[in-house]
């Protein structure tokens, strides 16, 4: 069985920095990819980051390359999103996901879906 479960948002302040964790199991990143998504009421979940099955690397959203860094830890089975220069436009629910993007990286998409960790940042 899949899941995942983020964890790791809080209160921080503008300029501050966060670490996100995924703890997920039933699949391997290397086979199946994996991705951060964020969504704030009345807008899309929009993705933030993936590793992608192809091996090939990290994508970001172009938005957030240089701010935001995604890694893995496979022996933990756990994926990190570590946030940098926060500002009041990244306060949203951030999940994490499943394959988290198409092989190429190209668009970012999830089949299964973890429980959201809230962060906001105050101005």
């Amino acid at each position: 069985e899949v899941q995942l479960q983020a964890s790791g948002g809080g209160l921080v302040q503008t300029g501050g920095s966060l670490t996100l964790s995924c703890q997920y199991s039933g699949f391997t990143v290397d086979d199946s990819g994996i991705g951060w998504f964020r969504q704030t009421p009345g807008k899309e979940r929009e993705g933030v980051s993936c590793i992608s099955s192809s091996g090939s690397g990290t994508v970001y959203a172009n938005s957030l390359v240089g701010r935001f860094t995604m890694f893995s830890d496979n022996a933990k089975n756990t994926v990190y999103l570590q946030m940098n220069s926060l500002e009041p436009e990244d306060t949203a629910v951030y999940y994490c996901a499943t394959p988290g993007c198409d092989f190429s990286g190209t668009y970012f998409y999830g089949d299964h879906w973890g429980k959201g960790t809230l962060v906001t940042v105050s101005s």
